[in-house]
């Protein structure tokens, strides 16, 4: 899969505990984002963070949080990520949901460099 050197990048913010149809909210984000044929997806894990409602999620250890802050970013084609945005829309209850322009330097399978 090649990934055009103007992309966009799209970052998802949620709880831990967000969910849809009882699963985890961003396991059901990163496997759509498969299904859809996107070039990937990662989530992040936020050791704090507060979002509209102004609640303080920490992994502090005297201040456990089930509800830490997650980030999904995927990035790929403009095209493929705008395609994607409705299946978001509909997953989504609360959170934060961003677009950025990016330009692609690398992007390829394989973990040994080439000579």
């Amino acid at each position: 899969m090649n990934l055009p050197s103007e992309s966009l990048l799209l970052r998802i913010y949620v709880g831990e505990s967000d969910h849809c149809n009882h699963k985890p909210l961003h396991e059901v984000i990163v496997l759509k984002a498969r299904e859809a044929g996107l070039a990937g997806a990662t989530v992040l894990r936020g050791a704090i963070g507060f979002g509209a409602s102004s609640r303080l999620h920490t992994a502090k250890i005297l201040r456990l949080s089930a509800d830490l802050p997650l980030v999904i970013e995927i990035v790929d084609s403009e095209e493929k990520i705008n395609g994607f945005l409705p299946q978001i829309e509909a997953l989504m209850g609360g959170g934060l949901v961003t677009l950025e322009k990016v330009r692609v330097l690398h992007y390829r399978h394989g973990s040994q460099p080439t000579p």
